[in-house]
């Protein structure tokens, strides 16, 4: 294997595109990117302050009343990101939900969902007792955080992504002698 033959890095493989350069200015364009931007902090606060409360409840026994309004808004909340971010990928994509730049984070968002909702179901029927809603609250809460961090390190690729491509590379410079 000679110098101009090594391997590789899998920061040198090339990556597809998160967005393709109409998709990149529909996106931009959207005026669902700005809603999107907004509601998922939002909803991460709102996550953050239900947590406390639901682990509070776990902990001392008090507090459910609290911890179990938390829940229900962070799930309103969840249910408003969801059908805003199914328009956000209509406008950009052009689909719903299960664009290929998103098929895995969607795909885990309907497990989010569905936890979510199962919670509220139970809490609607008297299914389980508060303590048992509240650990189906948390086991809800884990793949949250999960999904958020799968469109988290979506997001950062992309970014680097652009950066590269905005950026020349150097070994380009110096492989034309400039």
């Amino acid at each position: 294997m000679g110098a101009w033959d090594k391997p590789k890095s899998k920061d040198d493989i090339a990556r597809p595109a998160l967005y393709t350069a109409q998709e990149k200015r529909r996106r931009d364009e959207s005026a669902w990117t700005l809603v999107q931007g907004v509601l998922a902090p939002v909803q991460f606060l709102i996550f953050l302050v239900s947590l406390g409360l639901v682990l509070r409840y776990l902990a001392t026994g008090e507090g459910q009343q609290a911890a179990t309004a938390s829940i229900v808004v962070k799930t309103l909340a969840l249910y408003a990101i969801m059908i805003t971010g199914c328009l956000w990928e209509k406008a950009v994509f052009g689909r719903y939900l299960f664009a290929p730049a998103f098929y895995w984070e969607d795909v885990f968002s309907m497990l989010v969902l569905a936890l979510h909702t199962a919670y509220l179901v139970a809490l609607a029927t008297g299914a389980l007792e508060a303590r048992a809603l509240m650990l189906l609250a948390l086991a809800a809460y884990a793949t949250y955080v999960i999904n958020a961090t799968q469109f988290l390190l979506k997001l950062r690729a992309a970014r680097l992504q652009h950066a590269r491509q905005a950026t020349p590379s150097l070994g380009n410079a110096e492989v034309s002698g400039a």
